[in-house]
């Protein structure tokens, strides 16, 4: 554990010495969960100077999150929690308690609460659970009735208002509602008619992550990135995001469905049927690396580098994130929402600004799938 907290330290350059406090009697609690917010607000940050806490300044890093928290229960997307707030930054987003910019873009909420749930189980703070409470309830009034959650309500604008896959909004919220109906203890201090407000929740979302599961000339694939929340048929996201089936967000979604103790045998086929799919469309013969470039700032990231596609023969299989949904072909597009036929067709700014290809699939079809049909085995479950 001292190992993976030291490595995070470094990735996102928290601690200074004139940061620590009497709060070392704290046992730290993970962060990993913020990872990507925190990736975020760097790139668009490259010149911060705030120091960081350190990881066990639970009450601190507890208080940042309770200052993000708004009116409704939900956070803002892209904060980073261990960030040492000036009075200005404090005012600032007190003045914003009653906004309406919640997301769960870039897998958030569902981190935050699950940090509050810990720092109250340490410290016995009740505005850490009451803050939970909060958390959990955003989630029940942001559910849709059909089960879906999309990308940041209450906002409807764009492809806010979409049932979202991407950047895991319907696989990071479920996790949570599975986890407080699967008896956590980390959630145990929750009222019993909460919790089943929640599982009930969970039930519906889980149901419906079945049934969106896309289907093509009659057999299961995967996931696609975004759905429309009312015909559930597949949708743009962004300009460059077309409707089309996502890979990378698909191998979580189905990690999902593994963490299940006792899975349908509608769960199961969903399970077999996107690690064929991920089988059958692995990307042989190519491999995305990176190249030497003049360092470019743009809005979102600084770019250091590019990326290219090249030919090779000893480089294990590689997927596109987007795949069209009739075709099954890899599918790019550029900001202004053509579709391209090469990733040099893209500019450098969303080349080196976006994953459009990875090895997401290769750890489920290397290790993670055999574990998990060998553990239904043991639990003496069908694994078909």
């Amino acid at each position: 554990m001292a190992i993976k907290q030291l490595a995070l330290a470094v990735t996102i350059g928290f601690a200074c010495s004139a940061c620590q406090t009497s709060e070392s009697h704290y046992q730290a609690i993970e962060v990993t969960g913020f990872s990507d917010v925190i990736k975020h607000w760097n790139d668009q940050n490259h010149r911060d100077p705030q120091p960081r806490y350190a990881l066990h300044q639970i009450r601190l890093i507890a208080d940042n999150i309770l200052r993000y928290q708004r009116a409704n229960g939900g956070w803002p997307e892209n904060i980073n929690p261990l960030r040492i707030m000036s009075e200005q930054e404090i005012a600032h987003q007190a003045a914003l308690y009653s906004a309406t910019d919640t997301s769960f873009d870039n897998r958030n909420v569902y981190p935050q609460i699950r940090y509050l749930a810990e720092a109250y189980q340490q410290t016995g703070d009740e505005k850490y659970q009451q803050a939970v409470i909060r958390g959990l309830r955003f989630i029940l009034s942001a559910q849709l009735a059909n089960g879906g959650f999309t990308h940041s309500p209450p906002s409807t604008e764009r492809y806010y208002g979409h049932i979202t896959i991407m950047d895991d909004v319907m696989a990071g919220v479920l996790g949570l509602l599975q986890e407080i109906k699967l008896g956590s203890q980390r959630f145990d201090f929750l009222p019993a008619d909460l919790v089943h407000q929640l599982s009930e929740a969970h039930s519906r979302g889980d149901a419906l992550l079945l049934d969106l599961q896309v289907k093509t000339d009659g057999k299961l694939t995967i996931w696609a990135g975004q759905y429309d929340a009312n015909s559930l048929l597949p949708a743009q996201g962004r300009a460059f995001e077309l409707a089309s089936l996502v890979s990378r967000e698909s191998v979580d979604v189905v990690r999902y469905l593994m963490s299940d103790p006792t899975p349908s045998a509608r769960k199961r086929q969903a399970i077999h049927s996107a690690m064929a799919w991920f089988k059958n469309n692995a990307l042989t013969g190519i491999d995305m690396v990176q190249v030497e470039a003049e360092p470019v700032r743009y809005k979102y990231h600084t770019s250091t580098w590019d990326r290219v596609i090249v030919t090779t023969a000893d480089r294990p299989p590689i997927w596109a994130r987007f795949y069209d949904l009739t075709t099954q072909q890899p599918l790019l597009a550029n900001r202004q929402g053509q579709r391209v036929d090469s990733l040099a067709q893209i500019s450098r700014e969303r080349r080196t600004g976006y994953d459009w290809y990875g090895r997401w699939p290769a750890p489920l079809l290397a290790d993670e799938y055999k574990a998990w049909q060998q553990k239904l085995a043991a639990d003496g479950t069908n694994t078909q």
